[in-house]
């Protein structure tokens, strides 16, 4: 297991274990019933009554959480193409040593290294070979990064339709007792399906908004470290490029 798969495991326990605490435990409000009696409603509560399409939802946004803190950690810029790797590249290409920059990029890999190692054996072929080895390396570096936000993207899109499913489901739960009750069903008997409907409703809004926000801004982010990265490679590589 890599480095960072450890970590993204260790960020999900994390998470899971702080909303699962934070659910059941938190006082939200308290009712009170004629003076007589009162009731501190809790999160937990408040899961309890979303029913099956509430707790699934609160599952994709621990998911989603622990994706996001991982993506932001494995997406900096000096994640991507560490400084010190930079350094020694260019000093091993000013000294002229390639195959020992080909030998660092293969025990150091990154989105940088993977680049570089892709256009160094082209060194023997055209510049014009060796563009497109760079290119193509760097598209498919590209690629994997945003395959891995893709899943922020799909909980962002699923978490509100669970949440229209959870309404949907509700209100038929709702009719389903008017009906049994031949219209004559006082407000009490109709609040559990009401309830559910409208707190799937929220869990949706509430897990897809936050996550979508994300989403945007780390796949901006990806895209300026891609074309910042793809600078610097073209710098490093254009010492190969023919006098005109």
């Amino acid at each position: 297991m890599s480095h960072s798969q450890m970590f993204s495991k260790k960020v999900f326990v994390i998470c899971l274990i702080a909303a699962v605490l934070l659910f059941t435990t938190s006082p939200l409000w308290s009712q009170d019933d004629g003076g007589a009696k009162k009731e501190t409603v809790t999160l937990g509560k408040i899961f309890k009554d979303g029913g099956t399409i509430g707790w699934v939802i609160v599952g994709l946004s621990v998911v989603g959480l622990a994706l996001i803190i991982s993506d932001f950690v494995e997406m900096r810029k000096e994640k991507l193409a560490p400084p010190d790797l930079i350094e020694e590249i260019e000093a091993l290409f000013e000294a002229g040593e390639y195959q020992e920059a080909i030998e660092l990029c293969e025990a150091e890999p990154s989105y940088f290294t993977n680049v570089v190692a892709a256009g160094l054996p082209k060194m023997s072929a055209s510049f014009e070979a060796m563009e497109k080895a760079l290119e193509e390396s760097g598209d498919e570096e590209a690629i994997k990064l945003h395959s891995k936000l893709s899943w922020l993207s799909l909980i962002a899109n699923v978490s509100p339709m669970l949440g229209l499913l959870g309404t949907v489901m509700g209100m038929i739960a709702a009719f389903n007792v008017i009906a049994s009750t031949k219209g004559q069903a006082d407000p009490a008997q109709l609040s559990g399906g009401i309830s559910a409907a409208l707190i799937t409703t929220m869990f949706g809004l509430i897990v897809a908004i936050p996550i979508t926000a994300s989403f945007v801004f780390l796949r901006n982010r990806v895209v300026k470290n891609s074309l910042e990265i793809s600078a610097v490679v073209g710098d490093l590589f254009e010492r190969f490029r023919p006098a005109k």
